[in-house]
């Protein structure tokens, strides 16, 4: 008997699809499949809502990235207009502590120089990227950190399947060139004078 070969595993959403409408045209109206089983009906209501709910995801896809953006924007612009007001603050208080804490600021330690190495980064999170095959990488900044190592592996992560990713002096990271579908790992390191610490805790995400 022959066997049909169908790899729907291996379509996107849009090539499955395209396939599932193909076999329902051609079925339609075959004298070879007088009684379909599923109906073509039932096949052509699961085309359609399938079909929908893709284009629902993409829109909320675009979405959450529109929203993202807004928030970065806003943030970065609180970020800046706090720290002009620190500014103002610092200019005021001079040299006495407790007129910067009474403005709700805390102040630096002084004269200290650390022989340490950084601690290990912590709340490591992974989400979508802007484009394809891209996710953003963020996790808390490290005090005395001047950079930091990210390392990712393919699912499931051993012991010898991490692999150089990037580095950053932000506490952010774009990783790009992911095949979509696909689950990676990733952690990451602090930098300082000293050293690097140990690995954050790792977070994982299937790449768009």
């Amino acid at each position: 008997m022959a066997r049909i070969k169908l790899s729907l595993n291996r379509l996107s959403l849009s090539e499955k699809i395209a396939k599932a409408r193909q076999i329902a045209a051609s079925i339609t109206g075959n004298a070879s499949f007088p009684t379909p089983s599923p109906t073509l009906v039932l096949v052509t209501t699961a085309i359609d809502e399938a079909e929908t709910a893709g284009a629902e995801a993409q829109q909320a896809r675009q979405t959450a990235k529109e929203k993202t953006s807004v928030q970065n924007q806003k943030e970065d612009a609180l970020v800046k207009i706090i720290t002009k007001l620190a500014a103002y603050v610092e200019s005021v208080a001079g040299d006495d502590e407790q007129i910067i804490l009474s403005a709700g600021m805390d102040t630096r330690e002084r004269g200290t120089v650390s022989t340490e190495t950084a601690t290990q980064p912590h709340a490591l999170f992974v989400s979508a990227g802007d484009h394809d095959g891209e996710l953003d990488l963020s996790w808390d900044k490290v005090a005395g950190a001047k950079s930091y190592v990210i390392e990712k592996s393919g699912d499931p992560p051993t012991a010898t399947g991490w692999t150089h990713s990037g580095v950053s002096t932000k506490s952010t990271f774009t990783v790009s060139g992911l095949t979509s579908g696909t689950r990676y790992w990733f952690r990451v390191a602090a930098v300082n004078t000293n050293g690097q610490s140990g690995w954050s805790d790792p977070a994982t995400k299937i790449a768009p």
